[in-house]
């Protein structure tokens, strides 16, 4: 089929398919099955859940687990050793639970083509041999003649060759819930609901070849990539592993001549444990865990976990306009009677009263209903704008349902694209009276006297061209503009005649109003460096109006139209000069706008409809909205506005940049104890003249337990910082550690070496045993003053993390207990008196101070 069908005619559709208003004969069904394929969603590729599971098992940090838990293994088997086990075994079962968790996540992530399919009609009724049949959905094929009435799922893309008050919910290709209105020879598209009314159409295209079976086509293509925080942590792995080797081959060769082969052995591979970041995959996981939790509470579903983290890097928010930057709901702002311009959210009761011929009108002249919802309220249902328009009526008195029961209705001719206007017939008591509604510009030429102040007088010229300028100016302001008309009759009227020498009564402008919360969350988002662009399917003055009213910045504005005499190097143009207003826009659009921004950009992209499914999918951050989005956008997203608000999603960033300090905060603090044990080990074996090592395997194994243990844990709990919001995103390319923080932790623990190794040679006077004893001690009294160190650095208050200063007092409780119990026997240790404790504090209080030091001089001058 032409690719331009949507710009043919019904006779030329027909002559290009090669069929007509009788349909197709049965035996050219079968044929063009064969050519078009049945008309469904399909999956081209599907992924194995084997291979999604065993994929989780590849990366580098997984394997240095595996590592260590082999390690561990091999520790058990040396002689006085019996712990090793418990370690595998607990090392192992964080590699299997990690590999579940991320096997469910992926997994989950491959279900939004399945959600395509589900939406496909099972049954349609169509014209074949010149008689109606209804038929699986599936079957039909273009040229196929297919009858539609309210309530009907539009089975294909098509033409409309009748329409009779065709009302169709485009919602979820077009992301406006604005119903639209469908006449003869408009297109339609598969999967959008008949809201009202009955249509022919012609099917023209089916199954993938549909505006729906291109998404999917385009969704399959689009690789589920990892974070940009997963391939961080991938990165940071590798690195890990290959200092651990080095570090555990020198160590080893080293040690090998001073204590022998087996004691070099065990140092070294205990040094190799103390050195893996075991705790890093757990702090991760309960951090980003405990971070999915507290983003439901700020109204944030998580669908994807390692996005927690992900969602705090943005520094681009794409974002639909309505119900997002708008309350999805449409409401009459401003009213135009007796020739006076009136703001709704200002009127009094007295307005109303001197406006009650239009708030009648508007009640009445409607086809709204109530319905009970799940929870026995009433609520209206219908199109937006009527809904706008008998809601504003209501509010000052003027039920529908009440009003209804005193006007009954007698006759009605409907709203149509062509006649632009809505009247109805009312009989009360003995009188009978005509309320109309419509365009302006229409009403106006069916209006010979106009209502003011009281009066019905003559409608003259000048008066005529007053309120065709209010119109301008409303519609100016973005609102959607109808007008108001009645008139008194005496008996029944014909048709023709309902629509004659009406009297004007005033104009209504609706506008779906912006968020009272969003313009604060903007700010909000513009004082963290994080740039909002509007893409919408709305018009352009709308979307500028939408704009201006919440305070987003835009240089420029463009449409759908443009972008398609746009080269791409002219859009990157447009963008990079600071064009955030994005009209009319096709899915397309938004994923060609969205692929230019990832280069150097990292991007959130809202929305809710099958239009929105290919950008949520392909974006850093997929968001979609829990409220009205449909179930292909929910699968494809990584994250679900319960609430649909913008303002929520500035604070999921907030919460997603208070995660990823909390676990820089925990690799800041694992990195430079780290380094502090290796630095100690390494220069000792190297350098000391002692012919046993400074520490044993033990006590290593020891220090790792107490300090990468439920300490390191409770940092993933730390609050937000001061300011946390007012700083800008991390760079694009920026790791996990930056520069300054690499150069940071590095002096950090080369500093807390130098002073263990000190407090080391200062007790070696009482004798090897006790000074080594101060210095076990040591490693573990130094690690939670890096702890201190950092929260200082951070602003933050002593018990604002009060699982960390009970984490940090059992640690301590149990490091005494293995110097003032039996168990110092085991652990080679003796008790410490006030001397050595005096030394160790004094130590203890310079690294406190130091740290400090080090951190601001680097923070300020690296």
């Amino acid at each position: 089929m032409h690719k331009d069908w949507e710009k043919l005619s019904v006779s030329d559709a027909f002559k290009k398919l090669g069929s007509g208003k009788k349909g197709l004969p049965s035996g050219e069904v079968a044929t063009r099955l064969k050519i078009y394929g049945i008309n469904e969603i399909r999956r081209e590729r599907k992924i194995s859940p084997v291979r999604i599971f065993l994929s989780q098992f590849r990366s580098p940090l997984m394997l240095i687990l595996i590592a260590a838990a082999v390690i561990y293994a091999l520790i058990s088997m040396a002689p006085g050793s019996e712990s090793g086990l418990i370690d595998t075994a607990l090392i192992l079962i964080i590699v299997l639970l990690s590999g579940i968790f991320g096997f469910f996540q992926d997994w989950r992530a491959e279900r939004a083509i399945e959600a395509l399919r589900k939406m496909s009609t099972p049954c349609a009724k169509v014209i074949r041999d010149g008689r109606e049949t209804e038929i699986p959905a599936a079957e039909i094929v273009p040229g196929d003649v297919v009858l539609m009435e309210a309530g009907d799922i539009v089975p294909a893309d098509g033409k409309i060759i009748e329409a009779h008050d065709m009302m169709l919910d485009e919602s979820i290709l077009t992301g406006e819930s604005r119903s639209v209105r469908k006449g003869e020879s408009a297109p339609a598209f598969m999967n959008t609901c008949v809201i009202s009314g009955r249509a022919v159409m012609l099917a023209v295209t089916t199954g993938m070849q549909t505006r729906v079976g291109l998404i999917a086509k385009k969704m399959e293509e689009i690789e589920v990539t990892r974070t940009p925080f997963q391939k961080e942590l991938e990165s940071f792995s590798k690195k890990i592993f290959w200092l651990i080797l080095i570090i555990v081959a020198v160590v080893m060769a080293a040690g090998w001549f001073k204590f022998g082969m087996y004691m070099a052995f065990l140092t070294a591979v205990s040094l190799a444990v103390a050195a893996i970041p075991e705790g890093l995959p757990a702090v991760v996981t309960l951090s980003l865990a405990f971070g999915g939790k507290a983003m439901v509470r700020c109204k944030a579903l998580v669908r994807r976990l390692p996005v927690v983290e992900s969602v705090g890097s943005v520094n681009v928010i794409c974002t639909d306009k309505t119900g997002t930057l708008t309350m999805n709901r449409m409401s009459v702002t401003r009213a135009y009677f007796s020739g006076d311009v009136c703001h709704t959210d200002r009127m009094k009761d007295s307005d109303a009263r001197r406006m009650e011929r239009m708030m009648l009108c508007g009640a009445l002249c409607s086809n709204t209903s109530f319905i009970t919802d799940e929870k026995g309220c009433k609520k209206l249902t219908g199109d937006q704008t009527e809904i706008a328009i008998v809601e504003f009526s209501e509010k000052f008195g003027y039920s529908k349902d009440g009003l209804e029961k005193f006007y009954k209705r007698t006759n009605e001719i409907s709203f149509t694209s062509k006649r632009k206007m809505m009247s109805v017939l009312c009989r009360q008591k003995n009188k009978s009276y005509v309320f109309v509604k419509g365009a302006p510009e229409v009403l106006l030429n069916a209006c010979a006297k106009v209502y003011v102040s009281g009066k019905i007088q003559n409608l003259d010229e000048k008066t005529r061209e007053k309120i065709l300028g209010q119109n301008a100016d409303f519609a100016s302001q973005a609102l959607r503009v109808l007008g108001f008309a009645y008139k008194e009759a005496r008996g029944g009227l014909s048709e023709r005649e309902m629509e004659k020498n009406l009297v004007f009564l005033g104009l209504e402008g609706m506008l779906d109003p912006p968020r009272s919360e969003v313009k604060e969350a903007l700010e909000d988002c513009r004082t963290a460096g994080i740039r909002v662009i509007m893409i919408t399917g709305d018009n352009m003055e709308t979307a500028k109006a939408i704009a201006k009213e919440i305070g987003l910045e835009s240089r420029h504005a463009l449409s759908g139209t443009d972008l398609e005499k746009m080269s791409n190097q002219a859009l990157e143009k447009n963008l990079d000069d600071g064009t955030n207003i994005f009209a009319r826009t096709t899915p397309f659009d938004k994923l060609r706008i969205l692929e230019i921004l990832q280069k150097t950009n990292r991007v959130a992209m809202t929305g809710d409809g099958v239009n929105d499914a290919l950008a949520l999918k392909k974006a850093d951050v997929g968001i979609a909205m829990g409220e009205r989005g449909t179930d292909v956008a929910k699968e494809a997203s990584d994250i679900i506005l319960i609430d649909d608000n913008f303002s929520t999603i500035r604070n999921a960033i907030k919460e997603g940049r208070r995660i990823f300090d909390n676990i820089q905060k925990f690799v800041n603090y694992l990195l430079s104890c780290n380094i502090a044990e290796v630095f100690v080990l390494f220069i000792a074996t190297l350098l000391l003249t002692i012919n046993e090592p400074v520490l044993l395997p033990v006590h290593l194994l020891w220090i790792n337990l107490l300090t990468d243990g439920l300490p390191a844990l409770a940092l993933g709990f730390d609050p937000a910082s001061q300011g946390i919001m007012k700083r800008q995103p991390r760079g694009f390319r920026e790791g996990i550690l930056d520069r300054k923080t690499l150069i940071n932790i590095t002096a950090i623990g080369i500093n807390l070496g130098i002073l263990l190794l000190l407090m080391f040679w200062f007790s070696l006077s009482e004798g090897l045993e006790t000074a080594r004893s101060v210095l076990f001690m040591g490693f573990v009294v130094f690690e939670f003053t890096r702890i201190a160190a950092i929260r200082h650095q951070e602003e933050l208050k002593f018990f604002d993390n009060r699982l960390l200063v009970g984490a940090l007092a059992g640690s301590m409780l149990l490091q005494l207990a293995v110097f003032y119990t039996p168990l110092s026997a085991f652990f080679g240790v003796v008790p410490l008196g006030y001397y050595e404790w005096m030394v160790l504090l004094g130590f203890a209080a310079a690294g406190w101070i130091s740290c400090v030091i080090i951190s601001r001089s680097i923070m300020k001058y690296a």
